[in-house]
């Protein structure tokens, strides 16, 4: 018995998932040239990590886009089930991608605690918003989508942590408009490698899984067994996929 579940809704409108990622794409790469510029005019590392991570959603979108237009292709001779498992692929390395991006948040975050710098809380408080607003459109873009596509929801999980690290950019910049708490800054930004390290992990596991076609959740492959073992004419089940 082979049952293979590649954490896909064949339902899919291609059309309306291109124009998400068309335009999720070019909102948020206007937001990372605005909110690089100004991390660095502001010597803010919330909203240069920010910008980073951004950048490599931007990376991210521009992956599980390509992956979900090459899940949309036929079948083919030489490839059988066609181009599906692509999007799992999309959302195993936006997964990577994401983690190499809080180990590297991390680091400068730890350098910027021992030597605190000054930063513009105006300027923080304004383009966090910025990115309050154009993280929570695109967010919404996906919501949709993400219920039955594994590479859908790792665009959508993106976002929706994007969200929270914008407020959270933003709170710091409010903290340090009526305060000298420099620490606050990198502070801020270990708490987003946390909450992008949280939300990533989840995502990890589950493509993992799926790529190496392992038993979908929920499956008690020792039910299963039973359960045939059980049908009239049957004697024993084994070399069991599921």
């Amino acid at each position: 018995m082979h049952s293979h579940d590649h954490g896909h809704d064949h339902s899919h409108h291609f059309d309306t998932h291109n124009r998400a990622f068309a335009i999720a794409i070019i909102l948020n790469t206007l937001f990372v040239v605005i909110e690089a510029t100004y991390g660095v005019l502001s010597g803010s590392l919330a909203l240069i990590a920010d910008a980073g991570h951004n950048l490599s959603d931007v990376m991210g979108l521009i992956l599980a886009w390509v992956a979900s237009w090459l899940a949309s292709k036929a079948a083919s001779y030489s490839k059988t089930y066609g181009l599906k498992k692509t999007t799992i692929l999309a959302a195993l390395f936006n997964a990577l991608i994401l983690i190499a991006a809080v180990g590297g948040i991390t680091w400068e975050a730890l350098q910027r605690l021992s030597n605190p710098a000054e930063v513009a809380g105006l300027i923080v408080v304004i383009v966090a918003g910025i990115g309050v607003l154009i993280n929570g459109i695109t967010m919404l873009l996906f919501l949709k989508g993400q219920k039955g596509d594994l590479n859908i929801r790792g665009a959508f999980l993106h976002m929706a942590a994007d969200t929270a690290v914008s407020v959270g950019v933003a709170i710091s910049g409010t903290v340090l408009m009526f305060t000298n708490l420099h620490w606050i800054d990198p502070v801020i930004s270990l708490v987003i490698a946390v909450v992008i390290f949280l939300g990533t992990w989840q995502l990890l596991k589950e493509s993992v899984n799926l790529a190496v076609d392992a038993v979908p959740k929920g499956i008690d492959p020792a039910t299963v067994r039973k359960h045939l073992e059980r049908l009239p004419g049957v004697q024993s089940a084994h070399h069991l996929h599921i």
